[in-house]
């Protein structure tokens, strides 16, 4: 690292602990989403292999985690493989489930986190679907973030699934259409979505500089608030965070009032 590029790093921790200073932590959002996006950008700019840039992203995982702890963060939603992210090439998609069946496993074996799933897990292999399983059952009683680890998550994929879930369960109990029809309202939705008794996201964070959110959480997001961000996934700083959260923080949420 050249002298300039040391320069830059010191004033960015400077900034960044000015920015943490001034951080009310009544402020925070509850439970964030992100979109983890822009690793095989990163690899790209930066020469390297696209499974690099999958690993640097996965990487920065627990680092963003550790950043969450310390602003009181609860929740967090990790959006991390997409329903339309099988349709890649096979030589990328192997590989790239086996960097996030590593991920789940450390994210476990961490002990700070407690692991959920949410997404189609008839999507995943037998064996993706028994990390998840372990990991879930391994920090079920861990006291800490709830991290959702968003695997073969698609956000129409998540409400088709909520219905066939409302519908099997009204056969199971004799309901009949006509009932059910009477009976449905948001709240009977919601409790057949994959983040059941959990808060939705108070914010949103999309890296890599897209401004869409590509089907994440439709329902949850309703009422959240986004932050784009134009830097990759994987060169993700700190300061970046805290950014999000001080942007979010000066908002004022009205839910429609």
């Amino acid at each position: 690292m050249n002298l300039r590029d040391k320069l830059r790093s010191l004033l960015v921790r400077v900034y960044a602990r000015r920015v943490e200073g001034h951080l009310d932590h009544d402020q925070v959002p509850k439970h964030i989403g992100v979109i983890v996006d822009g690793s095989r950008r990163w690899a790209k700019a930066a020469g390297s292999t696209t499974m690099q840039g999958h690993q640097a992203g996965a990487h920065k995982i627990e680092e963003f985690l550790g950043w969450c702890t310390e602003t009181d963060v609860e929740v967090v939603t990790l959006w991390l493989l997409s329903t339309d992210n099988f349709n890649r090439p096979k030589e990328e998609l192997v590989p790239l489930l086996g960097i996030i069946d590593d991920t789940v496993r450390s994210l476990a074996a961490d002990g700070r986190w407690r692991v959920h799933h949410v997404g189609a897990l008839d999507l995943l292999s037998p064996g993706m679907q028994r990390t998840l399983k372990e990991a879930e059952e391994a920090t079920a009683d861990v006291d800490g973030i709830l991290v959702n680890v968003a695997i073969g998550y698609g956000g129409r994929q998540e409400i088709a699934d909520a219905v066939r879930s409302m519908l099997l369960d009204a056969q199971d109990k004799g309901t009949s259409m006509e009932e059910l029809a009477e009976s449905v309202d948001i709240d009977m939705i919601g409790r057949h979505l994959y983040t059941v008794d959990q808060p939705d996201p108070d914010l949103v964070i999309r890296t890599s500089g897209e401004q869409r959110l590509s089907g994440f959480m439709l329902w949850q997001t309703a009422h959240s608030e986004y932050y784009f961000c134009d830097v990759f996934w994987p060169a993700f700083r700190k300061v970046d965070f805290l950014r999000a959260l001080r942007d979010y923080a000066v908002r004022h949420r009205r839910y429609g009032g």
